[in-house]
């Protein structure tokens, strides 16, 4: 779908100009020959100083993230409906051994959750490390005493924060990229028209071209910076939001729990936290959950 918006952007630009000029062909095949000509330099400049400006502005960390984060125009969000099924299901694992075992009885798994077979049920789970050191880390806090639900509430909150910042960072990159594509295009347009200024003598077809050229600048940079830049910033936000979204659910289950709802009570009000698109129905998480076999 974002590859077909990509598509599409291009197709209504030059469609509108091409409806504009009443479908006269031959004057429409004119300007993009004045545009493909002037394209290759004008490009060099913008695109070329704001990459550089990206490279001068991010430490490493931030560039690598940026990277990997343009998966969001094949993958727009971070985990399926099936993942928060496995989700939903080892937290109900999680709170069932606990509420009949006690806490002692968890700390096998959270010292070693990729040995654990209660966790390696759910693999979308288990293969996340991020999320499954987020959760094993509340688990022994909690199992050593500290399990006041206001107190983790707090803490995991201000880590939450700090994995959004951590997953925000590529399209607040990239947004700010897109903000000074259109300075860019004025400074390969005015470069243009000095190029035009010390060619004055040439004849006005001449001239015309080159001043046509200078103006692609322009257009270039409002165009790159509002129908593909500042788009995929969006989309980057977008899957970081639902990167976000994960731990949450973690932290409304486990704050459900630790204030005395029954296990399935606090998978079901993480749950209902989820939105609509990844959300299971009650009668689809409840199915999977009468096949999970009983936690030891």
């Amino acid at each position: 779908m974002k590859f077909a918006g990509i598509a599409l952007v291009l197709v209504f630009t030059f469609g509108g100009l091409l409806i504009a000029m009443h479908f006269n062909f031959e004057h429409f095949v004119n300007i993009v020959m004045v545009i493909l000509n002037a394209l290759p330099g004008e490009f060099t400049i913008i695109f070329g100083c704001a990459v550089a400006a990206f490279l001068i502005a991010n430490p490493p960390h931030v560039i690598k993230d940026t990277m990997k984060a343009f998966n969001c125009l094949s993958k727009p969000s971070a985990y399926s409906k099936k993942d928060y099924m496995d989700l939903l299901g080892l937290m109900f694992s999680v709170f069932k051994l606990v509420r009949t075992k006690g806490w002692l009885a968890i700390e096998a798994h959270i010292e070693n959750p990729h040995e654990s077979a209660m966790f390696n049920n759910f693999p979308s789970f288990a293969h996340n490390h991020h999320a499954t050191v987020f959760l094993c880390d509340y688990l022994r806090i909690i199992s050593l005493g500290n399990d006041n639900p206001m107190t983790i509430e707090s803490l995991m909150d201000e880590e939450i924060n700090t994995i959004e910042a951590h997953y925000g960072h590529p399209g607040h990159a990239i947004q700010t990229m897109a903000d000074g594509v259109p300075a860019l295009g004025i400074v390969a347009a005015v470069l243009g028209v000095i190029k035009t200024m010390a060619s004055i003598s040439e004849p006005p077809a001449v001239l015309g071209g080159m001043i046509g050229g200078a103006l692609v600048g322009t257009f270039l940079g409002v165009f790159l910076a509002y129908g593909l830049i500042g788009p995929i910033a969006g989309a980057m936000t977008a899957r970081a939001d639902t990167e976000v979204m994960y731990y949450r659910c973690l932290k409304v289950g486990v704050l459900a729990f630790l204030q005395g709802a029954a296990p399935q009570v606090a998978v079901e009000f993480a749950r209902k936290f989820l939105p609509h698109d990844v959300q299971p129905t009650f009668q689809e998480l409840e199915e999977s959950l009468n096949a999970i076999p009983a936690p030891a």
